[in-house]
């Protein structure tokens, strides 16, 4: 089962269980990824399903941070849960030692050794850490390797 059907059908059990808060999150993926495929007149594959529920997550952390700043608790408690259940679509997230050791790894393949050859890094990574790891983190502990 790919990850648009499973959107849909858990969809459905949302509804059979009344539970409406996570109908409505799973209701916002599917559009967003109906829209996608609306642009590009052909379904998407999984990962630009897991590029799209990516982007999701992330905007929310953004306003996870932007909402503590301001002390909005209300908005807070909401943007958990619905980080929580976009989360249980996307592959098990990578710790951040095995982050550290693919980055070892991948700047060992391609010798590289200054920052010059950072996109050359990063372009190398992220198909390896796709949807299992936060990019902003992989750009950190790249740069910190090739100081």
């Amino acid at each position: 089962m790919n990850l648009s059907e499973r959107l849909t059908d858990d969809m459905k059990q949302a509804m059979k269980n009344q539970d409406k808060f996570k109908l409505s999150v799973i209701r916002m993926m599917r559009a967003s990824v109906k829209n996608l495929e609306i642009d590009l007149k052909r379904p998407l594959d999984d990962s630009e399903v897991l590029d799209i529920l990516s982007r999701e997550i992330k905007q929310r952390k953004d306003s996870l941070q932007e909402f503590k700043k301001a002390s909005r608790d209300d908005l807070v408690a909401g943007l958990v849960v619905e980080i929580e259940i976009i989360s249980q679509y996307l592959p098990e997230q990578l710790t951040e030692e095995e982050i550290q050791e693919i980055v070892t790894q991948t700047i060992h393949e391609l010798g590289a050794s200054s920052k010059a050859d950072m996109g050359k890094v990063m372009s190398a990574l992220l198909p390896k850490t796709k949807g299992r790891a936060d990019g902003k983190l992989v750009n950190q502990l790249v740069q910190q390797h090739l100081n």
